[in-house]
């Protein structure tokens, strides 16, 4: 019997010592047995298709309005018919494990299909994670009203669903993504018809299902879809990926930190008394000139300088506007200035000689760093020291408080280039560390709002950019500029990518952002026309060429399964952005306004660092046990790892931390922070003592097929990894009884074969 000890918040004592026998069965991919025994019939008038199992009758589709048919034809184990004037031809095949339903437009032009009409006492859902709706649930209701329909790519982190019947399920396997449409009804209980567009620029006119029968079990039903993917070829496996990208293993048992900082040099590398008398009069005009020609809402920054003399100390909001103005000049190609700057410093001649616009970022960087220092002299650290306690300092704390796995990301590569001894650093201590990309938005050249919709071939905006079938273009992020479209931005791909990367900067991970989110459209463009097939093409030929031809570990925000292959990890599937469907959390005068993108220290955004409540609705939609279950990691635990949306990191939501420490456990997904020097100290107790056991335990199932899942009660759930790992959360107020042991309210118990642990996680 071991022991492990933890201290301050932390819990995680040995209770016991017992057999790890399974309970139940234990299902994988392996192993399951598919029920063969099943018999259909249809009524082609209406569409009304039934499956007839174990003496039992139940819906495949509620009945369509009655149409006519031709050429209807059935002999038992296949039917097919026609009907003209919609233009589809339906066929029906009973195979051994399924039932194949296959509908096919015979028009050219543009075509729409109703089918299934889908209804039943409970829809297992892949919305993100996974959700268990009963059909008369009020909170659901509200949902769905809200949203209206779902866009099947995007909407569904996968592509099938489940529905409870009275006495069976039945599993929908979608065999074409694109083009498809959940619309719900909840006039009286939640019911939803597929929809499909078969659009004229699509030569792919046929949509269908595979239909299986499986017992009313979200294990049972995850199977066959896992099991589908695998027989097609779309599954890999993390120790596949890891063949291709060894790093890939560094994200085993590693948290999920953005780390912000966008200045060049700290407070403490300031003497701000000598600065405030001595700062020289032709370098202060000289910084205010740039700031106000070159740097976008650069005059607050410049006026900063202003302020040095008006009091006896210089006050923070000064002090912070002044390195941020430092900041944004030492990254400007005009700070050079031959006038200002005479000096014989040999390093500043070597980069003189080579021209300033033959620099790199980093090289232009450190030599405007140096410029800087030759006229501050002693009134500033040395160059080398600018920055450190923001970021080196910080690094070597959180590698020295044991937390040996990380995935670390910037929101901007620019972070890498103003101290490229953070990302040296980072690969020296093992972890995984890179960038957010983007090639979502493009903006008007000239007007761009963030740089990743900045691109050097100004033609795109114009030519490479998605129209609708009305002939307009199609919206940006936040309405600003248009989509790009990916099938036409690879020559810009691959220029971003090595210019950031021939900077010499160490990057071994990249995110690409919203490539896995299924925001994907058909360009009726003339010039490009383009299908949602060929949008996504577009974006996993991108992928394929950050991870393959650049050996990084790439991951990317969303996560639905079509990407799976080809990416380590995504963020997006665990908790979704769902602050467009509350007008609070965009109301700056609310307390559950989520922050602006801003920081006045050029640390985390308020975005990030702000923690709000959250109402009682959304924590019932987004993280009541009562609904959510683990349905994307009992197909997909062992291929890709999975956290949140960027905004909606682990500390978020200041009354619900707690809960999600127990889900991120219970579902193997690693904790996201957004950390920079202040809340990194600041929560530095929670988010090492929640590593401690969320790591280690992640670690050993990370390779793991979860073989089975049980609601023991609405606020207890079971969770099993391979033969002999269990984890049950409790997230009641109350204790619960499991097999003879007491589980504390808001808590944990791991059974890891013979050793069984407890967690109380504390925020």
């Amino acid at each position: 019997m071991k022991k492990i000890v933890l201290s301050l918040l932390l819990m995680f004592n040995m209770v016991s010592c017992v057999s790890g026998t399974v309970s139940k069965k234990v299902l994988s991919n392996a192993d399951y047995e598919y029920k063969t025994d099943f018999n259909f019939e249809v009524n082609p008038e209406n569409f009304d298709l039934k499956v007839m199992y174990d003496g039992v009758t139940e819906n495949v589709s509620d009945p369509l309005e009655k149409r006519e048919v031709s050429n209807f034809k059935n002999d038992g184990k296949k039917a097919s018919w026609t009907y003209e004037k919609e233009g589809i031809d339906v066929n029906i095949q009973k195979e051994k494990e399924y039932l194949d339903v296959s509908i096919k437009s015979n028009k050219s032009d543009e075509n729409n299909f109703s089918w299934p009409m889908v209804s039943g006492e409970e829809y297992i859902l892949p919305i993100g994670q996974g959700k268990l709706i009963p059909n008369n649930d009020e909170n659901w209701k509200k949902y769905f009203n809200q949203i209206g329909e779902i866009k099947g790519i995007e909407g569904l982190s996968m592509q099938f669903f489940g529905v409870n019947k009275e006495e069976y399920s039945l599993v929908y396997v979608i065999e074409n993504p694109y083009n498809n449409t959940l619309t719900f009804d909840t006039k009286d209980k939640i019911k939803f018809s597929f929809d499909h567009e078969f659009p004229s620029i699509n030569e792919d006119k046929e949509y269908g299902f595979r239909i299986y029968v499986a017992d009313k079990d979200v294990t049972d039903i995850s199977k066959i879809y896992r099991n589908y993917l695998i027989e097609t070829g779309k599954f890999k496996t993390l120790k596949e990926k890891e063949k291709e990208n060894n790093n890939i293993k560094k994200l085993y048992g590693a948290s999920h930190v953005y780390f912000w900082n966008s200045v060049v040099i700290g407070e403490d590398n300031i003497k701000w008394a000598k600065l405030k008398n001595n700062f020289p009069e032709d370098l202060k005009s000289w910084i205010q000139k740039l700031l106000n020609e070159k740097v976008e809402e650069g005059k607050e920054l410049a006026d900063a300088f202003d302020e040095l003399n008006k009091e006896e100390y210089v006050a923070k909001y000064v002090k912070n506007n002044i390195i941020k103005g430092i900041s944004e000049v030492v990254q400007l190609r005009e700070l050079y200035n031959e006038e200002i700057f005479e000096t014989k410093d040999k390093e500043i001649e070597k980069y003189l000689e080579k021209g300033i616009d033959n620099l790199n970022e980093i090289e232009l960087i450190y030599l405007n760093k140096r410029l800087l220092k030759s006229k501050l002299l002693d009134m500033v650290d040395p160059v080398e020291k600018w920055g450190d306690s923001l970021t080196v300092d910080v690094l070597e704390d959180m590698k020295n408080s044991g937390l040996s796995n990380l995935w670390i990301g910037f929101d901007d590569w620019r972070a890498g280039f103003i101290k490229p001894e953070f990302v040296d650093m980072a690969n020296e201590y093992g972890y995984l560390i890179g960038t957010y990309d983007s090639y979502h938005s493009i903006h008007k050249p000239g007007e761009e709002q963030w740089i990743t919709a900045k691109f050097e071939d100004e033609t795109l905006f114009e030519n490479a950019t998605v129209t609708n079938k009305k002939g307009e273009k199609i919206e940006g992020f936040n309405g600003v500029g248009r989509k790009l479209n990916p099938t036409l931005a690879m020559p810009s791909v691959k220029n971003r990518v090595n210019k950031i990367l021939d900077t010499g900067i160490n990057f071994n991970s990249w995110f690409l952002d919203t490539d896995g989110t299924g925001e994907v459209y058909d360009d009726y463009s003339k010039e490009h026309t383009t299908t949602e097939k060929q949008d996504i093409e577009g974006r996993i030929e991108r992928i394929k060429y950050v991870s393959n031809e650049k050996n990084m570990v790439v991951g990317t925000e969303g996560g639905n399964d079509f990407i799976n292959p080809y990416v380590a990890f995504s963020h997006g599937i665990e908790l979704n952005p769902f602050a467009w469907m509350d007008p609070d959390m965009k109301n700056k005068e609310s307390e559950y306004y989520v922050g602006a993108y801003y920081s006045p220290t050029g640390g985390v955004a308020k975005m990030f660092s702000k923690q709000i409540p959250l109402k009682e609705y959304f924590r019932e939609i987004f993280l009541s046990s009562k609904y959510s279950i683990p349905l994307y990691k009992l197909v997909y635990n062992d291929s890709v790892i999975t956290t949140y949306w960027w905004g909606w990191g682990t500390l978020k939501f200041v009354d619900d931390i707690e809960t999600r420490m127990l889900y991120e456990v219970l579902y193997n997904m690693p904790p996201l922070y957004h950390l920079d020097k202040e809340e990194w100290e600041k929560y530095k107790d929670t988010i090492v003592n929640h590593s401690k056991v969320w790591s280690d335990f992640s670690k050993k199932v990370i390779n793991k097929e979860m073989t089975k899942f049980e609601k023991l009660s609405d606020n207890v759930q079971m969770a099993q990894y391979g033969e002999d790992i269990k984890v049950i959360a409790n997230f009641s107020d109350e204790i619960y009884e499991y097999e003879n042991k007491k589980i504390k309210s808001k808590s944990l118990l791991i059974i890891d074969g013979e050793n069984i642990y407890e967690y109380i996680p504390k925020a």
